[in-house]
């Protein structure tokens, strides 16, 4: 049997406008490109600033060092349906847990703090290790947007995954959250 170790211990703060340099970095670093489609830095000034989102900075590890980003949209939404936006970690932080702790957090926030009655996201079909991560916290597909954004090979489709907020409740109650 493998040893699992735990994921480092995270935190998630509000992103400050003097974060933004490494918010750009991360998104541009080319092990993540192909997994995204980048914002110019007006979007993320945008996001800091509008009430609609939450921009944190994810932090991890004993000493809390910067290791990614997150974003979601829609927390003023009337439809009571949340979107995570964006969840980007320094490659250096993928496959440890940071990501499923990020997503755990995120999903508490919105349907606990926010009273998201939907959480929903949207994922590059290239993108098998975050659907696989999106499927074991209990996201479902709803549907596909084929063929919906440009790549440097041609075009990728978009699956678009959502957990609602009975759902939600089952999960947090049978983990004990």
């Amino acid at each position: 049997m493998a040893d699992i170790k735990p994921s480092p211990p995270i935190r998630l703060r509000p992103t400050m406008l003097s974060d933004l340099d490494f918010v750009l970095s991360v998104e541009q670093d080319p092990l993540n490109l192909p997994f995204i489609t980048p914002w110019e830095r007006i979007q993320h000034e945008g996001a800091v600033r509008f009430p609609d989102f939450r921009h944190f900075i994810v932090e991890a590890g004993a000493d809390y060092a910067s290791a990614g980003f997150v974003i979601l949209q829609g927390c003023r939404n009337p439809h009571h349906s949340i979107e995570l936006k964006r969840l980007v970690l320094l490659p250096a932080m993928h496959g440890i847990g940071i990501g499923r702790s990020c997503l755990r957090w995120l999903a508490q926030m919105a349907f606990r703090d926010l009273g998201a009655h939907r959480f929903w996201l949207d994922v590059k079909a290239l993108n098998l290790p975050a659907q696989a991560l999106y499927r074991s916290e209990g996201f479902v597909e709803e549907g596909r947007l084929r063929e919906s954004v440009k790549t440097a090979d041609g075009y990728d489709s978009l699956i678009v995954m959502s957990m609602l907020a009975d759902e939600y409740a089952r999960r947090a109650e049978a983990a004990g959250r």
